[in-house]
């Protein structure tokens, strides 16, 4: 160590004023640049890395707490006891439509099950509970925050039939919806409907609100003359009460179904109707969307009978209606025989067929039998309800419009599931923290894609017998995924044991690569086989049979194999070299696939008329090309192609290569006659930032007739800051059309393109006419408001605007104002935004504007942080002049010395 200190000191240059002060000055200089680096990285990043490290240290305390007390009720979810039989309840509601209340009584009756019952806890959330009486002599009541709790003065003997009435009021903020004037709708469209599922119905009456429980349900609901009262069932008396003047509507179901699915739906109404063998088919909707009704309704009784066909089940209620509320949260809720649909749903005609509403509607009508007939016993469970709905969906589509819609729908879902990265969460899950977690996509497309592969290797005609005896078997009840698996191990013989372990009680798919080469010496093709995903506790080495098929001049050979190797090779003998080879063209097997082939295969997949996958894969996979011959290829197949499927993936794969020659091949095949298509090459032009896009968009604009497309042609504009493009979304911000969807595409133009002179234009539109937009689409033009202004200097109107919307009569425009306030950045909005965070309650109002504010915080972190570097950049500029200085004035002496 001294040796070489004393070596470093005998390379030191001698002692010069000049160079010392240069080396000085160029030492502090390095130590500003490298401070500099700091404060840049900090001012930017230490917000973001202190949101990272509490997000980490949220995580590390919740899995340690896990792992801490694994039998805590917070750990893993499982269907609570039993203790009563609960055999019958009725409803008997008055709701208070000016208020937003309700006021009523519900009466359960029940039968303990297994030992003497000495108290009954129902769920309750904030209700009022006036009195309660019952069958059996009662010790008294209590009422919690989330229960009401009845102790009887002695156990209620096992089995015996007992009756329990209580009478309560409620001012319910989930469940129980209203859409009143008071709350910014119409007069005239004056409605309430509820949501049960997962859990909302505590809210505004105390029930039993676990799904592994069926009762029996009556629904009295009395409301003022001119309303209807649509529920359960089947309608069994409606008539006034002189007294009140109220009418009462009586609705009677008499099938036990689950709590999370009784329904109330009360308002002006209009209604169409029709029938189905002797099941009522009904379609509710306000009376402004009724002219639009049938054209959502139409298909319903079609697929009725399809599902009853192919399911081998009656259908099981005794009526069927569809009733469309204003602000549904969801697309659609499936309650028994009645199913609550969203107003997005509603479409012209004019849309063709950009906008339908045949994949929701079969999919609310599927749950009849999946999810109403047989219902999950718990949460963990709900692939069993949203797979089944989801898979038959896709089998309606394939019955009316050919297999290739089935498998289409298939390939589309298998895309969005292997998206999913560093998801180990298998499909029955119990470590949930609130059962609206488990609605993902794992409980609905993975689920149909289950039933696909249960349905490949079952056959068509067994997978159904199964099917049709699991609902004989548990119809009325309730099932676990060990039920299904039951079912189909007796009917089959086979073991599906491995199939349910490594698909559903564990998690992802297998991710392959795909390898094909040919030996002409031998005439033997060559697939290899490689599983990539990481093997863990979690993720299993999965065994499937798959389909190798290989196309040549002698015909087609197809050869099933089992892949059950992390790597193995397949040989299969042929007659000459194959021109395609497909893997798993039937597109039976869940999984990320990776397999590359020759341009040559891929032009010959493209190609064959009678395999509509591969046309579909030789088109994305041409996607990656950028050769003259492939992009020829897929402008042939966006023009030709029978399948509208594999027109929109050419047109996407066109739009991917982005080459003068594609956008050439996109401007010549704007003339589609199936609308889905042209739709799709519209928005793929609005993907290129190019004058002769921007001439075909306007053109589009200018000519279409279809709004939907006209309304894609106005986003593609985003990417265009012309004078001319801003005219043109200005006159469309104003226009008119169904549900202002041109406006709202103007506005969503406006907000990618943050040209700060749309503010003025959109805060008088917004101002004017709010009331002719929807709640979904004026809560985004809030959020295109902030996000224009969100770098002016000058706010204060926009905030004002914002502002004043907090207080808004409707739920969503007021979580869309404050959580605006968060993206406009301007911290004279904290004061209005703490005050909703500071609630005492939790509710959604508090959770957005403690976001909103975390984003102000940051904004202001990363405020001071620029603030304190201008503050050291001066004086660093200070220090560099006196350094300047001093340096000047060394030189000066410097030199004067050499002149002696």
């Amino acid at each position: 160590m001294g040796q070489a200190n004393g070596d470093a000191r005998q390379l030191q240059p001698a002692a010069n004023p000049l160079q010392s002060a240069r080396m000085n000055l160029l030492c502090r200089r390095v130590a500003t640049a490298l401070s500099l680096a700091v404060l840049f990285s900090a001012a930017f990043t230490r917000a973001d890395s202190l949101a990272e490290h509490t997000v980490f240290e949220c995580r590390y305390c919740a899995v340690a707490a896990a792992l801490a007390a694994p039998d805590s009720a917070e750990f893993r979810k499982y269907a609570p006891d039993r203790l009563v039989d609960i055999l019958h309840q009725t409803l008997d509601v008055t709701p208070d439509f000016g208020k937003g209340t309700v006021s009523g009584q519900v009466t359960l009756t029940f039968k303990p099950i297994g030992k003497p019952l000495a108290e009954l806890r129902l769920n309750g959330i904030d209700l009022a509970v006036s009195f309660v009486t019952c069958s059996e002599k009662l010790a008294g009541h209590q009422v919690t925050d989330k229960e009401v709790i009845v102790t009887f003065a002695k156990p209620v003997a096992v089995g015996k039939e007992t009756k329990l009435t209580i009478r309560y009021s409620a001012e319910p903020v989930k469940g129980l919806y209203f859409r009143t004037p008071e709350l910014g709708y119409r007069p005239e469209e004056t409605h309430v409907w509820t949501q049960g599922e997962a859990d909302e119905a505590r809210h505004w009456f105390p029930c039993y609100d676990y799904p592994n429980e069926k009762f029996t349900t009556e629904m009295i609901c009395h409301v003022p003359e001119g309303m209807t009262v649509l529920s359960n069932g089947r309608l069994v008396s409606t008539q006034k009460n002189a007294k009140t003047g109220l009418m009462t509507f009586r609705w009677l179901q008499e099938k036990p179904h689950v709590n999370y699915l009784i329904t109330l739906i009360a308002g002006h109404y209009r209604t169409i109707e029709d029938q189905y063998k002797n099941i009522p088919l009904t379609f509710h909707t306000p009376p402004s969307d009724i002219a639009e009704a049938p054209n959502s309704f139409q298909g319903t009784k079609e697929m009725m009978a399809f599902f009853e066909e192919d399911i081998g089940v009656p259908y099981p209620w005794d009526k069927y209606g569809q009733a469309v509320v204003h602000d549904f949260h969801w697309g659609g809720m499936e309650n028994t025989s009645l199913t609550t649909l969203t107003d997005r749903t509603l479409f012209q005609k004019d849309t063709e067929n950009v906008f339908s509403s045949e994949g929701l509607v079969a999919h609310e009508l599927a749950h009849q039998w999946f999810g109403d007939l047989v219902t999950c016993k718990d949460w963990s469970h709900i692939w069993l309800n949203e797979g089944f709905a989801t898979y038959y969906t896709h089998l309606f589509m394939g019955h009316k419009y050919g297999r290739d819609h089935l498998l289409y729908g298939m390939f589309n879902d298998s895309r969005g599931i292997t998206s999913q990265t560093n998801n180990l969460r298998a499909m029955v899950y119990r470590q949930y923290n609130d059962p609206k977690d488990m609605f993902n996509y794992l409980a609905y497309p993975k689920g149909s894609w289950i039933l696909h592969m249960l349905r490949t290797q079952l056959g068509d005609e067994l997978y159904r017998r199964c099917i049709k005896t699991y609902l004989d078997r548990h119809q009325y009840g309730v099932v676990v995924t060990e039920d299904l698996n039951a079912v189909i191990e007796e009917l089959s013989g086979k073991s599906f044991d491995r199939f349910f372990d490594q698909w559903v009680y564990h998690a992802q798919q297998p991710e392959l690569e795909v390898r094909y080469s040919w030996d002409q010496k031998t005439k033997l093709a060559k697939v290899s086989v490689k599983q990539i995903q990481k093997i863990t506790d979690d993720v299993y080495l999965f065994q499937f049979p798959v389909t190798l098929r290989f196309k040549s001049k002698s015909g087609t050979v197809d050869q099933r194999v089992q892949v059950k190797e992390k790597e193995e090779d397949f040989y299969v003998s042929l007659k000459d070299a194959p021109e395609i080879v497909r893997f798993d063209p039937e597109l039976s097997v869940l999984a990320k696939i990776s397999f590359e082939v020759p341009n040559a295969m891929l032009y010959a997949q493209l190609a064959d008329k009678s395999d509509m996958v591969g046309r579909l894969l030789a088109a994305e996979q041409l996607g990656s090309k950028r050769d003259r011959d492939s992009i020829g290829k897929l402008k042939e197949a966006l023009n030709s192609d029978a399948f509208y499927g594999v027109r929109i993936k050419a047109s996407e794969s066109l739009r991917k290569i982005r080459t003068d020659e594609a956008l050439d091949a996109l401007l010549a095949s704007t003339k589609q006659s199936d609308a889905r298509v042209r739709n799709a090459v519209v928005n793929d032009l609005g993907q290129f930032h190019h004058e002769r896009a921007l001439a075909a968009l306007k053109q589009i604009i200018a000519s279409e007739k279809n709004p939907a497309i006209a309304a894609t042609a106005l986003r593609g504009l985003g990417a265009y800051t012309r004078p001319d493009v801003r005219e043109l979304l200005g006159k469309s911000l104003n226009s008119t059309s169904y549900r202002q969807r041109l406006a709202d595409a103007a506005i969503a133009a406006m907000k990618t393109q943050g040209d700060p002179s749309f503010i003025a234009p959109l805060l008088a539109t917004l101002s004017a006419r709010e009331s002719q937009f929807t709640t979904v689409g004026f809560a985004a033009a809030l959020d295109a408001l902030a996000s224009l202004a969100r770098g002016e200097e000058r706010r204060d109107a926009v905030r004002e605007f914002l502002i004043r919307h907090t207080n808004h009569k409707k739920e969503r425009i007021q979580l869309a104002a404050i959580t605006a306030l968060g993206t406009l950045d301007d911290p004279r909005a904290g004061t209005v935004l703490e005050s909703f965070a500071l609630s005492a309650k939790p509710s959604p109002q508090q959770e957005a504007a403690e976001k909103a504010l975390n984003l102000l915080r940051g904004s202001a972190k990363r405020a001071d942080n620029l603030r304190e570097l201008r503050q050291e950049m001066l004086e660093i500029q200070k220090e560099n002049r006196r350094l300047s200085r001093e340096l000047e004035d060394l030189k000066k002496r410097v030199g004067a010395g050499e002149k002696k």
